[in-house]
């Protein structure tokens, strides 16, 4: 079991990065609470895992925190819940606001998540609601890694294009199970000139709540 990584990160292609442990490039996906607050490429940072065996392959899951870590662990183990629909939830709101709908069991907020319907949110609700009380009792004292810069202000220095702005958001959100016209939808409802893909991801999901 593959418990804890900490390397040089080499690329970010939310959702996925590459980073390298002495000279071994290990593949992992985040969810986005957990990519935002990625370093910069080229610099070093630990990130929490959850490693995944399959028959066609073996995935490796990355989390800022063992809080993000634990509430993954309890969503696949949630009837009808893989990892990819765990990623999705956990991009969509943070640790501490996904306890908080669980325990005021709001429904309305779960079906705002792509693939989750009304009856899938209130199993979750019902399946998680004491299992998740001993995260409750914690919260959250974030044994994360040494933040980068603020996802919102990153790229400053460094003109990307606008296309290729979008398309990494567009890939992000359809990767965390957006349809492509839904994806398409909340990127140029929110997109503002100047913006990095983080920031641009992070506003598409606010704004799908």
């Amino acid at each position: 079991m593959i418990g804890r990584i900490h390397g040089v990160l080499l690329e970010k292609a939310p959702p996925e990065v590459l980073i390298d442990v002495a000279g071994v490039g290990y593949e992992l996906q985040l969810p986005m609470t957990s990519f935002y607050q990625l370093p910069n490429v080229g610099e070093v940072c630990t990130l929490y895992t959850h490693f995944v065996v399959r028959e066609d392959a073996q995935l490796l899951f990355g989390f800022a925190d063992k809080l993000e870590r634990g509430l993954f662990r309890e969503l696949i183990k949630a009837n009808g819940v893989g990892p990819k629909l765990g990623l999705a939830i956990l991009s969509g709101m943070s640790a501490s606001q996904f306890l908080q709908v669980v325990q005021h069991e709001d429904v309305s907020a779960l079906t705002s998540l792509p693939g989750i319907g009304k009856k899938t949110a209130e199993r979750l609700v019902v399946e998680l609601r004491d299992r998740l009380a001993k995260f409750t009792q914690s919260l959250p004292v974030s044994e994360s890694f040494t933040l980068g810069q603020d996802p919102d202000a990153g790229n400053n220095n460094t003109f990307v294009p606008v296309n290729d702005v979008k398309e990494e958001a567009l890939s992000a959100l359809v990767a965390l199970g957006y349809k492509p016209p839904q994806a398409s939808k909340m990127v140029n409802s929110v997109f503002e000139e100047g913006m990095s893909s983080e920031a641009l991801i992070r506003q598409a999901l606010k704004a799908s709540l």
